[in-house]
């Protein structure tokens, strides 16, 4: 996946504004928890996340730090400023070939483990029980770390179930502190509650303005599963960031295109993970706390909603 276009950055600069008091008039989600995640030590931000609560009890930052495509270098200073600024979900994936430097990111930024929330993915061509352990270690030994917060199967692809019976019991070991799902159906789901033991906690799916999926977003609260957007602002795509629609909705906020849409998924108990390698990027995605969009803002953003994929060569 590639970064965003120049013209959509600079029209994120145009709208870029600070505060020093992000957290201030956080509204918290019914079903969240007054614990919050992100306030930073090294002094650069002041920004408090609020969180879910997984059906394990596990409390989870409702807003993240994406990184797939951020490697070398750009990986490790990307994901050093990120937590800085205060963020604290922190997702990679094994396909995305960058563990390794997210886990130097982590470690430059020398913060405690234990203040963040770290998720890895199992790709298909490492699905069944044997193999599902050994990709598990070797994306532990890559982040420089010996547990995960939340392992996710990518893809509904290969031996499902062998590798969930593996997750499983990697779970009950005490070395993921929760497992889940991504690009799961809701049928594809139910299929695999058939024989699991342990329920998902996550489903982290394609979700962003112009899909909405209506079907997931009904469906998972039933299951007691927790939606997560990979993509939350469509990476750029369909023009968002310059989008006229969301644009006059956050001219009533002194907000830009991606603080509108990410305070969408937030409004919606939605957990995202934007990424960006610009620091002041990261910043704007963390100011989302300060405003609320009311009912007609909804309506309106209801209305570009193309209700299919966006990424077909993903699919």
């Amino acid at each position: 996946m590639k970064d965003i276009h120049t013209s959509d950055k600079t029209s994120r600069r145009k709208f870029l504004k600070t505060s020093s008091a992000l957290a201030a008039s956080v509204t918290l989600l019914p079903f969240g928890s007054t614990q919050l995640f992100g306030a930073s030590k090294t002094g650069k931000a002041n920004v408090s996340i609020p969180t879910v609560t997984l059906n394990n009890d596990i409390q989870m930052p409702i807003l993240g730090f994406g990184t797939n495509t951020l490697v070398g270098d750009i990986g490790i200073n990307s994901v050093a400023n990120a937590i800085s600024l205060g963020y604290r979900l922190i997702d990679t994936a094994t396909v995305y070939g960058n563990e390794q430097f997210v886990g130097q990111g982590i470690k430059k930024s020398d913060i405690d483990r234990k203040e963040l929330f770290v998720t890895s993915k199992l790709w298909v061509d490492d699905s069944g029980f044997a193999s599902t352990k050994k990709a598990f270690q070797t994306s532990l030994d890559k982040l420089q770390t010996d547990y995960l917060d939340l392992y996710l199967i990518h893809r509904p692809r290969g031996d499902v179930k062998g590798t969930w019976l593996a997750m499983e019991e990697l779970y009950r070991e005490g070395r993921i502190r929760a497992i889940g799902l991504s690009n799961f159906e809701p049928n594809q789901i139910k299929e695999l509650m058939s024989y699991a033991k342990v329920l998902p906690t996550v489903n982290q799916i394609e979700t962003h303005a112009f899909f909405h999926q209506h079907e997931a977003y009904k469906a998972l609260p039933g299951m007691n599963i927790q939606h997560e957007a990979w993509s939350p602002l469509a990476e750029g795509r369909n023009g968002i960031f310059t989008n006229e629609t969301l644009a006059v909705i956050g001219k009533k906020y002194g907000k830009n295109n991606a603080q509108v849409s990410l305070r969408w998924h937030y409004q919606r108990g939605i957990v995202a993970i934007p990424r960006s390698q610009n620091k002041a990027h990261m910043m704007e995605n963390l100011n989302i706390f300060d405003f609320e969009l009311n009912d007609k803002d909804v309506q309106t953003i209801s209305k570009l909603d193309l209700n299919k994929t966006q990424f077909p060569e993903w699919s």
